[in-house]
């Protein structure tokens, strides 16, 4: 068997362990509760996952764009919105995962290392996150979505590395990557998507970008669900909002690469780097006047 079959065998196995654990768990919590609520996910949370798993697919990013939704339409509270991006988006990003690992080809020990790596940091980071106040997390969310803007920027103008050939790299580099790809899975559970980083760092070591996308997916179809199990124990997610999530993206994900396939998306990422950027700011204030609120009383 070939070594991407089990790795995308291990995968799928990963995300049926990892939405067994989800219902038992949520089956659990909500018999200790007796909470009769209806589970029936906010409408808008359907539109708001297909529109950014549509956008991801072609190279945008869910992460941003899921947070200046939820913001804009007050969907999920602040300290909620980075758990439940992470539990909701798991099936969306293994569909995504799947295809591009089998169309795409980079080279086998730099895929599995890199997302080896970024699984070990968002359960790592995980662990910090699920247990932040309110306040810690729209700070930390706040910068994590200007440090995403600048990426996009610097993407979007051309500024770093030209583009290169390789398809896996090797010695230094490749503990370079490893180093990276940790810190880059522990922020993705702070809710900073991990494309933009990762295509910097794929080009900054000398790699084709082509390559970025099997390895983004790769690596987000394991940390996901590595990292999720954290929020979902502590319960610091919306259960509602995920499960709309997780139902909005996978058509989204076919219909974009199967169908679509490409689009001049320049103004759209302009877009959404003035979005995130406003996002960013909006968190940051509201941080800023909870604190003020809070010394007042």
């Amino acid at each position: 068997m070939e070594p991407k079959t089990i790795l995308l065998a291990g995968m799928i196995l990963i995300g049926v362990v990892y939405f067994v654990f989800w219902f038992t768990t949520v089956t659990r919590q909500w018999a200790a509760k007796a909470d009769t609520t209806p589970l029936a996910p906010p409408p808008a949370t359907l539109g708001i996952s297909f529109v950014a798993n549509f956008f991801d697919t072609l190279g945008i990013g869910s992460y941003a764009t899921t947070t200046s939704m939820f913001r804009f339409w007050n969907v999920v509270r602040d300290e909620k919105i980075p758990g439940t991006l992470n539990v909701g988006y798991v099936l969306p990003t293994i569909v995504q995962a799947v295809i591009y690992i089998t169309i795409v080809e980079v080279e086998f020990v730099t895929l599995i290392a890199i997302i080896a790596a970024a699984a070990a940091g968002a359960w790592l980071g995980a662990g910090i996150v699920a247990g932040l106040p309110r306040r810690q997390v729209q700070i930390g969310m706040g910068f994590a979505l200007l440090g995403a803007a600048t990426l996009m920027l610097l993407s979007l103008t051309g500024i770093g590395p030209a583009p290169g050939l390789a398809l896996g790299v090797s010695g230094a580099k490749l503990g370079l990557a490893i180093v990276i790809s940790a810190f880059l899975g522990a922020l993705m559970m702070l809710g900073i998507g991990y494309y933009a980083p990762c295509l910097i760092m794929i080009s900054l070591l000398g790699m084709n970008p082509t390559a970025a996308f099997p390895i983004m997916m790769g690596a987000c179809a394991f940390l996901m669900p590595v990292g999720s199990l954290q929020f979902i124990r502590k319960q610091s997610y919306d259960l509602r909002a995920a499960i709309g999530l997780m139902l909005g993206g996978p058509l989204a994900v076919l219909i974009a690469a199967f169908i679509v396939k490409s689009l001049p998306l320049d103004y759209v990422r302009w877009g959404v780097v003035v979005v995130v950027i406003y996002t960013a700011i909006g968190m940051l204030r509201t941080a800023a006047k909870e604190r003020a609120i809070k010394k007042a009383a």
